[in-house]
């Protein structure tokens, strides 16, 4: 990688810090939340100062060479740590022991730090290395110590999580739970690749070979890819479904809208429904409109005979209709009868009421029914040929 290539990773995942400091406010109390953005937060910044223009600097800045390596192998085994209290965390259980594991991951975190550090202060690392610093200094006293220390814990800490998440994925039956699980042994299996690449280059400084590329080439780009597919593994659970819902508005207000054209096809009948701000969100749309079309079909109810749903039902079969689409399929049929015994009536223009008002069998209470289920109604009423008249050409697609 490339000295700008490590400020990917960062800008990546200080805009995921970003996007969740509002969830942080509000919910600093959590245990969740505050693991959540210590690791967004442990790998933007690991990735940051790994940079080689950063090492530089902050080597510059501290006076002494090569204070990069042992701050970054800490922040690295500070987001090793919230990795793991995260999943702690994740995963519950009685709020003694969740503290207890959390503690001691803590403090043996805090420890190898402390190891670090210190064997640090002991080796000598007068000459500045901003990319090979691993296998440069393999065989320097103490040094190597605190690679290896810094080695063995990356990979134990990479191999616990995958392990804890493989063996929790099998447990849990789907959703976007096991989906982050799935993609968190992904990325802690990419963390492993990053520790084993620079361990077999170490270990071949102390044989006498030369396999540099591999701490120098190979593993950045691992390392890259674990830490991305780690924080997406561990934002899928909280964001997924949120996103999911979102989508899922979206869909249910666009398949809406030839039906709501259709019910509210003359100007002064839309005039008459209320507009939202342009910065309403898509839910609150999809519920406004959903409401919109219920209040339009129960205009529609002196114009609707139920004795025609058989027909219909049979009609919706015909076409192909899977057998769970059938009724909602046979209700776009008898919306779309409706609208033109009303189209009907109004060009007769005689008058009065109809001889029998029924109630419509859409569903006993449309007030009831989500934006979801009208969605369908939408989908299935735009499949249907378009009525003629002002009713017809364009209300089939459209911009809603």
């Amino acid at each position: 990688m490339r000295g700008g290539d490590y400020f990917i990773p960062a800008t990546a995942m200080g805009l995921a810090l970003a996007a969740r400091l509002p969830a942080l406010v509000r919910g600093w109390r959590s245990p969740m939340v505050r693991s959540v953005c210590a690791l967004i937060a442990m790998g933007a910044t690991g990735w940051f100062f790994a940079a080689p223009p950063v090492v530089a600097r902050v080597n510059r800045a501290t006076g002494v060479p090569n204070f990069s390596a042992v701050l970054v192998y800490c922040i690295v085994l500070g987001f090793s740590c919230s990795s793991l209290v995260l999943v702690i965390h994740w995963r519950g259980g009685p709020a003694d022991t969740v503290r207890r594991h959390v503690r001691g991951w803590i403090l043996g975190t805090v420890a190898a730090a402390a190891v670090l550090a210190a064997l640090f202060a002991l080796g000598d690392a007068p000459v500045e290395r901003r990319r090979d610093f691993d296998t440069y200094y393999a065989n320097t006293p103490y040094v190597r110590e605190m690679i290896v220390v810094y080695l063995l814990a990356h990979t134990a800490t990479a191999v616990v999580v995958s392990v804890t998440c493989w063996r929790w994925a099998s447990e849990v039956s789907s959703g976007w739970v096991r989906y982050g699980l799935r993609t968190l042994v992904t990325g802690f299996a990419f963390n492993l690749a990053f520790g084993v690449l620079k361990a077999v280059a170490v270990a071949a400084r102390w044989l006498g070979a030369d396999l540099d590329v591999l701490s120098t080439s190979a593993a950045p780009p691992a390392g890259s890819i674990g830490a991305g597919l780690g924080t997406c593994g561990f934002l899928m659970p909280l964001v997924g479904p949120r996103l999911e819902e979102t989508w899922l508005a979206w869909r249910s207000y666009r398949r809406m809208y030839p039906l709501w054209r259709a019910l509210y096809a003359h100007p002064e009948a839309r005039s008459c429904t209320v507009r939202l701000p342009w910065w309403s969100g898509i839910e609150l749309r999809a519920v406004q409109r959903a409401t919109q079309v219920a209040d339009g079909i129960h205009d529609l109810s002196p114009y609707i005979d139920p004795a025609h749903r058989p027909r219909w039902e049979q009609q919706a079969a015909a076409s192909g209709c899977a057998a769970h689409e059938v009724d909602v399929a046979a209700d776009a049929r008898m919306v779309r009868a409706a609208l033109r015994a009303r189209q009907d009536r109004q060009r007769r223009d005689t008058g009065g009421d109809p001889a029998a008002r029924t109630v419509p069998h859409v569903r006993p209470d449309l007030g009831g029914a989500g934006h979801e289920w009208f969605g369908r109604l939408g989908a299935h009423f735009a499949r249907l040929d378009a009525p003629r008249g002002p009713l017809g050409a364009g209300y089939r697609s459209g911009n809603g």
